[in-house]
């Protein structure tokens, strides 16, 4: 199922570009084309992704470690940061409304009761599906769900990133439970609401030919520091899930490390977009269906782990730690592609139009 021009990618969001010419000029509404700059900077994002959940399992090797840590530090702002700047126009309409039932709903319930069925299937003792506890990686489609549906809010408030970044450094000090991984959906929502409020101009000052050397040096210098401070801090502060008090630390300290840490992901996301090319090239298309990637790759890395695999030595070694990064870009590569997207899209893009009725309105009094 290709994308269509102007229709929603796989996360949900609404795509981004030029319009063509023609239809204008005939009193019709032109067509939108999909910019290929943020197709590309997801199709690489999901690889980062891929790779980051890969060396999960080789951390013991300093090699692994440093990049697993700085991967970590930015590439889920970066998917927040670019799917909130498509949810700009997000309403309570009948039509969108559906759209983050159907994309983000649906195969949250789906994958929710599929790993746990899979983990089920690999040895644990109990079958557990619990839509309130999510499972693995698809606490990001509850995350999305929330952050969707409160776009409004944000889209009317004078100063929405500066409320939104009070509110995730006070979910940090207090235990709210695990309920929905629900300190990173709020840790995590000023990633979002700063997509809403950045507009085209932010990144065509991305696109200028001077910030690509200067995007090199940042990303570069990033990862050294990963490597510099790998042993010296908690990589639990990466996951952004976890309260001052839980990391030992207290409310003060924590505070100063979380806004540092917001401070590292936002230069290190336009470092890794000012790199990201402009013009479409054969992965573009890919882009389209990161969701896909993020969703599926998930059972490669656990039958990996279900199966031991994960404790060959070899694996364990620098070399083995590229072959595993080389075995992650053609797996992540591949779960975007055309013949996964036909076998998965009943679950991912369900369409269930029978689910549906007109939108219900209240009557009007007299």
């Amino acid at each position: 199922m290709p994308p269509e021009p102007g229709a929603p990618d796989a996360v949900g969001t609404t795509v981004s570009g030029t319009t063509a010419t023609g239809g204008a000029e005939q009193g019709k509404r032109p067509p939108r084309q999909r910019d290929p700059f943020f197709d590309n900077a997801k199709y690489f994002a999901i690889l980062l992704v891929v790779v980051g959940h890969s060396l999960a399992n080789l951390l013991n090797v300093p090699l692994a470690k440093g990049l697993y840590i700085f991967i970590y530090m930015f590439h889920m702002p970066l998917f927040i940061v670019i799917t909130g700047y498509f949810s700009r126009n997000w309403t309570f309409s009948g039509g969108k409304a559906r759209k983050v039932i159907t994309n983000v709903g649906v195969p949250y319930v789906v994958f929710e009761a599929a790993y746990s069925l899979y983990d089920w299937l690999a040895g644990r003792n109990e079958l557990e599906v619990s839509l309130l506890n999510p499972y693995y990686l698809t606490w990001f489609l509850a995350a999305l769900f929330m952050w969707r549906l409160s776009t409004p809010v944000w889209q009317q408030i004078r100063w929405p990133l500066a409320v939104a970044l009070v509110f995730s450094l006070l979910s940090y000090m207090s235990n709210l439970g695990g309920t929905f991984d629900i300190h990173r959906v709020i840790g995590l929502l000023p990633f979002y609401v700063l997509g809403l409020t950045l507009k085209p101009a932010h990144f065509e000052l991305l696109k200028k030919p001077i910030a690509r050397p200067i995007g090199a040096v940042v990303l570069a210098a990033g990862l050294g520091a990963s490597y510099l401070v790998m042993n010296h801090m908690s990589r639990n502060w990466i996951y952004w899930k976890h309260a001052n008090f839980q990391l030992g630390v207290g409310n003060f300290a924590g505070t100063v490390m979380r806004l540092t840490m917001f401070a590292c992901a936002i230069v290190l996301v336009a470092a890794f977009l000012s790199l990201i090319p402009r013009r479409r090239h054969w992965y573009t298309q890919l882009g389209a269906y990161t969701l896909y990637a993020y969703l599926l790759h998930g059972f490669v890395t656990r039958l990996l782990n279900f199966t031991g695999w994960w404790g060959a030595d070899w694996m364990h070694t620098p070399p083995g730690v590229f072959i595993v990064i080389g075995g992650a870009l053609v797996v992540g590569t591949f779960l975007c592609s055309k013949p996964v997207v036909r076998t998965m899209s009943w679950a991912l893009e369900p369409k269930m139009t029978w689910v549906f009725t007109p939108l219900r309105r209240p009557a009007r009094s007299r």
